[in-house]
C-alpha cells in the first residue's frame, strides 16, 4: 500500500501492528508546496463562494478547527487577509503553536462557534457532530478541505433542517430561528477552481513511484517513509527540469 493523505496515515498509525507493507508520503517534506498551494486554493474558493452571495471575509470571525500543516496555513492566509481567526485542535501541542504565532485559541469550543462567521474545517478527522450545528452562528459558513464524510457528521440534520440550494455550491440549512451555510455540500471547497498547484505536483507523484519501487525490494510489514536520499534525489531532479 501506499498512502498520501494525512487522513490515511493516521488510520494506519492508529491500526498499530499492521499485516502488510504500506508506505506512507503523507508527511513528506514534498508535500509541503503542494499544501501550501492548496491551502491558497481553499481560502480563495471559501471567499470566492462568499463574494457570489454579497458577503465577504472582512468583519467576520474565522475559526479553524484543525492546526497540522493545512490549518495552520490556512490560519496565517486568512490573518494575512485582516480576518480575525480563532483556532481549535485537540491537541496542546498545536494550540500552544497557534498562540505562539499571534493566534486566537478558542478555550470553550461552542462559544469559538457561536461567533464564527466562517468555519474552516481541516482535521482530516470528524470535525463538526450533528449537535454541533446549533451552535454556529446565523448566516456561517462552513467549508471543509477534504471529504464531507471526514469532517462533517451530516446524515441526520436533514431531519433537522431545511436545505436550499440559494447558489452554485452553497446550500442553506434553515430551521425555526437558526440557519447557516454549507459549501459545496461539504466536500473540500477548492475542488469547484479545479485545486490545480501545477508542477509541483510532481514531487508528490515522483515519491509514489519511489515508494512503489521500495515496497518491490521488500520490508517487513508495518508502516515505511521514503529515504531521505532518494527525496533529495526526486527534488533535485524536479529543480533541474522546472527550474531551467
Amino acid at each position: 500500500m501506499v498512502e498520501d493523505t494525512e487522513n490515511g496515515h493516521k488510520r494506519y498509525e492508529d491500526l498499530g501492528k499492521l499485516p502488510c507493507l504500506v508506505y506512507s508520503v503523507a508527511r513528506s517534506p514534498l508535500k509541503d508546496p503542494e499544501d501550501y498551494l492548496v491551502g491558497q486554493s481553499v481560502v480563495f474558493s471559501a471567499e470566492a463562494l462568499m463574494r457570489g452571495r454579497g458577503d465577504i471575509l472582512h468583519g467576520r470571525t474565522a475559526l479553524v478547527i484543525g492546526f497540522g500543516k493545512l490549518g495552520s496555513l490556512i490560519a496565517r492566509l486568512l490573518h494575512a487577509k485582516g480576518v480575525r481567526v480563532t483556532v481549535h485542535d485537540i491537541d496542546p501541542v498545536r494550540r500552544a503553536q497557534a498562540l505562539s504565532q499571534g493566534f486566537t485559541v478558542c478555550r470553550d469550543r461552542e462559544a469559538a462557534l457561536k461567533d464564527a462567521g466562517l468555519v474552516l474545517c481541516a482535521t482530516g478527522a470528524l470535525s463538526l457532530r450533528t449537535d454541533d450545528f446549533q451552535h454556529l452562528a446565523n448566516g456561517a459558513y462552513v467549508a471543509t478541505v477534504t471529504s464531507s464524510e471526514d469532517e462533517l457528521e451530516l446524515d441526520h440534520l436533514a431531519d433537522l433542517y431545511e436545505r436550499t440550494t440559494v447558489a452554485e455550491h452553497v446550500t442553506r440549512y434553515l430551521t425555526t430561528g437558526h440557519y447557516f451555510f454549507l459549501l459545496n455540500d461539504g466536500n473540500a471547497v477548492n475542488f469547484i477552481h479545479g485545486a490545480s498547484v501545477g508542477p509541483f505536483i510532481a514531487l508528490v507523484q515522483a515519491e509514489i513511484i519511489a515508494a512503489v519501487h521500495a515496497i518491490t525490494n521488500g520490508a517487513e510489514p508495518g508502516l515505511h517513509h521514503v529515504t531521505e536520499p532518494d527525496r533529495a534525489l526526486i527534488a533535485a531532479t524536479w529543480l533541474d527540469y522546472f527550474n531551467r
